[in-house]
């Protein structure tokens, strides 16, 4: 910690030494306009000023809505200046001299040729590269790869560099626990099953760009140990009316359907848009599970094999509507109401199989069980964005109000047979459950720009956060109705935190630096009503953290085609609101799921350095080392399985990676992806001490190919060895897509995808440290699919500014399971 204090003093001292490093700042000023042919200002365009001398690049500028441009701190010497606009590169030879003649210069409006900005319809093309790296983040364009059309958020995030979804929906980066999900930097507040729905129900139609952030700034809450994933939804940026339409259909062993429609109104000062998505759920799940169970001396003692085909079925809607209201071309004030119903259902046929040590067959029980669920969650945001001067300060503000309420209806029928198929005995077991969460936040952040190469951040955010959870259950047994007070319960949590933070950005001639520190307080109590049969019980938990951040990149040459970059981050994961609720919940007769209400949140330090060649190639190599990170645990009791979240004590990740892109031809371009991880695991166990050492390695491959005619195909696969991580050990998996495109028209396009070819993306494992047994388990579920989409758009094409992107209530919704 000593180090880390002297380490943040220095950079501190460093922003502020006085005629040091600025000394390489000169007073020259060079401002001017981008004009099109007609003398209309153009907005967006980029301008370079290049040096003369050998061809660096010495500023980049973004015109404005006024078409404007201006440099500042120029140092003498001769220059060239370059206007990039809807992709096109045009250079005006004008020489520009900076002496202690010309401080000031300002240039005549530079005029762009007709034919390079004039747009056919809607025909913009612009290639994208799947991947792009920033000083504090990777970012992934979802509409780069073909074989994401037609899919969800789920099947885009597997796809995504570094990331890993294992078979019970938990999203992993880098080898590291512990993601957290925004959607539009607002956290779902969802785990488990519940985001793995809430994912699926989103169409990758939607998406326009994955942010990954292992570090994430200090803006952001500082929940999430392996870092934050925000997902980024499109908005339209053309004025007049419009509509996109996205229809997808699915086939595997069933057929499926995620359809979209999304629209944008937009008249002098106001914008409406809005988007409607329709999904159905069809498809199913073979899983296996083999039990051994040992005596005392190590010998086997009797086998339970059991096999469950679930059958998964169920439909969902979501939708966004907005409106901003643009005051003045520096106020803008928004509303975003947003909403999301599913009804999944399940029914799983589940045979399990007793057998003695010779696997003599001694009793068999089968069970249809069934659960119908309701889902809805509703939101609302109201923001407001100022800006004082056109390149700063500016202030926004957000007010969330989120709630998700839950209704499961279960049903369990086990019925056990002899050896020789005589009935023994016929149970079934029901139960409702209910769970109601409320999230409200207020959030302000201020940014004020002390200098071209100088910017302060800050802000501050309180949420509070209101649960309530009810179990009832009830057990009949020829035919009379008994409740079941071991599982039913209710479970009250309230959870209040304040947070501010300030944020420091400086530019050097090489060096960027960006430092951070982030302060939260957290006050929380949990209120366990119980019954007739179990006490009432309660906790209260309060605590105050400081997370420091930091990220340096270092230019290596002008031409940046060598970067180091840096960064430091300290991190806590609260546990999800529903694995603080203590009900047990069952899967089966001998699957129970159970809350953890003495869950302790978990911190994490991670340090990263990577090097990036030509913005193509970037090789990291990361250390994090965390402390009571929550895992799911298992524990075995007369020969019950009972699954809980639990702390493992110490968890260390090292891992080196390798990200490349390359673009040999104009025909082809390739992605690269490639990770080694070393995870060492330590923590006191149900069985005694729990120490397991694994290393892991992981490959991504993208091939696209772009043909005559508009055609497109592209080829992208992935390799996953073993992968051990605290009690488990997952199984080595791959699995090969393919994607074909059509445009049709300038507003109309066709998609073709395969998944998992070979079927061969199947989950599997093994799961240790269980008392007297062993276990492993294979879930063959629909991973080979084929996907036919098709996409058009109606309206008007003009471009316009941007909508301004709310950036609310960003951690308390992903601790919600979805």
């Amino acid at each position: 910690m000593k180090f880390l204090q002297i380490l943040l003093l220095a950079l501190v001292c460093l922003f502020f030494l006085p005629n040091t490093l600025n000394a390489q700042t000169g007073s020259g000023k060079i401002s001017g306009r981008v004009i099109d042919s007609k003398g209309n200002p153009l907005d967006g365009a980029n301008v370079a000023l290049s040096s003369k001398k050998d061809s660096s690049i010495a500023k980049l500028e973004l015109t404005g809505i006024n078409g404007k441009y201006n440099f500042e701190g120029i140092n003498y010497g001769h220059y060239e200046i370059f206007v990039s606009y809807m992709g096109e590169r045009q250079p005006y030879k004008t020489l520009i001299l900076i002496d202690t003649q010309h401080i000031v210069i300002q240039l005549e409006d530079l005029v762009l040729n007709e034919k390079k900005i004039q747009l056919n319809e809607v025909n913009i093309v612009q290639k994208k590269s799947f991947v792009e790296q920033k000083i504090d983040r990777t970012v992934v364009n979802v509409d780069a790869l073909i074989s994401n059309a037609g899919t969800t958020a789920l099947d885009v995030l597997e796809k995504s560099p570094g990331v890993r979804v294992d078979q019970n929906g938990s999203i992993s980066l880098k080898g590291r626990a512990g993601v957290v999900i925004f959607i539009d930097d607002k956290p779902t507040y969802l785990s488990g099953s519940d985001l793995e729905g809430y994912l699926k129900s989103l169409p990758s139609s939607a998406l326009d760009q994955i942010e990954i952030m292992t570090n994430p700034p200090a803006k952001y809450d500082a929940t999430g140990n392996a870092g934050i994933i925000n997902i980024k939804t499109k908005k339209q940026k053309i004025s007049g009316f419009n509509i996109g339409v996205n229809l997808s259909l699915g086939q595997h062993k069933y057929t499926s359907t995620n359809n979209s429609l999304d629209f944008n109104y937009r008249n002098n000062k106001f914008n409406v848009f809005g988007n409607a998505g329709y999904m159905n759920r069809n498809g199913f799940a073979d899983l296996t599970i083999l039990r051994t169970y040992k005596n005392a001396d190590g010998s086997i003692n009797s086998n339970f094999d059991q096999l469950s085909n679930v059958r998964k079925t169920g439909y969902g809607f979501n939708s966004t509507l907005g409106a901003d209201y643009y005051q003045s071309e520096k106020t803008t004030w928004g509303i975003v109401l947003g909403g999301l119903l599913r009804y999944p259902e399940s029914n799983i046929l589940n045979t399990s199989n007793f057998s003695n040590v010779n696997y003599v067959p001694d009793s068999v029980t089968i069970a249809k069980n069934r659960e119908s669920s309701e889902f809805k969650n509703g939101s609302v945001n109201l923001n407001f964005r100022h800006q004082f001067k056109k390149k700063g300060p500016d202030l926004a503000v957000d007010l969330d109000y989120i709630a998700y309420r839950t209704n499961n209806d279960q049903s369990f029928n086990n019925k056990n047979y002899s050896s020789d198929g005589i009935l023994k005995s016929d149970e079934l077991l029901k139960g409702l459950l209910f769970s109601d969460i409320k999230i409200y936040s207020a959030k302000a952040d201020y940014t004020h720009p002390l200098s071209e190469s100088l910017k302060l951040a800050g802000g501050i955010k309180a949420s509070y956060t209101k649960t309530d959870n009810i179990a009832d259950y009830s057990s009949i047994l020829k035919n009379i109705t008994y409740v079941d007070y071991d599982k039913t319960n209710r479970f009250k949590y309230q959870e209040n935190i304040n947070s501010a933070y300030l944020n420091l950005n400086k530019d050097f001639r090489s060096l960027s630096i960006q430092m951070g520190l982030r302060l939260e307080n957290t006050v929380s109590n949990g209120h366990q009503l119980g019954n007739i049969m179990k006490p009432d019980s309660s906790f209260k938990r309060s605590y105050t953290s400081l997370f420091p951040t930091l990220f340096l990149l270092y230019k290596l040459d002008s031409l940046e085609n060598g970067q180091l970059r840096f960064n430091y981050g300290r991190r806590i994961d609260r546990p999800y609101y529903q694995d603080l609720n203590p009900f047990i919940s069952p899967l089966d007769k001998f699957t129970y799921m159970v809350g953890n209400p003495y869950l302790l949140p978990s911190f994490s330090n991670k340090v990263e350095l990577s090097y990036i060649y030509k913005k193509k190639i970037t090789a990291t190599v990361s250390y994090s080392d965390t402390k009571d990170q929550s895992s799911e645990t298992i524990e075995i009791v007369d020969g019950i399985y009972y699954s809980r979240p639990g702390n493992i004590s110490s968890t260390n990740v090292t891992s080196i990676s390798l990200d490349a892109g390359f673009d040999p031809t104009k025909w082809l371009a390739f992605q690269f992806y490639s990770e080694l991880a070393f995870v060492h695991s330590k923590s006191n166990f149900y069985t005694g001490l729990l120490e397991t050492k694994g290393t892991n390695g992981y490959l991504q491959g993208l091939f696209s190919f772009k043909l005559p005619s508009d055609w497109n195909i592209q080829i992208d696969g992935h390799y996953q060895t073993k992968i051990t991580s605290a009690q488990f050990v997952y199984g080595s998996k791959w699995g090969l897509n393919a994607g074909v495109s059509k445009k049709i028209s300038p507003r109309a396009s066709l998609k073709l995808s395969i998944s998992d070819i070979f079927y061969t993306n199947i989950n599997s494992g093994e799961i240790n440290n269980l008392n007297l047994t062993n276990a492993s388990y294979r879930n063959l579920g629909d991973s080979r699919r084929g996907l036919l989409t098709l996409s058009f758009r109606f309206g008007k094409v003009n471009s316009n500014q941007s909508r301004y992107e709310i950036k609310g209530a960003e951690n308390e919704m992903n601790r919600v399971k979805q």
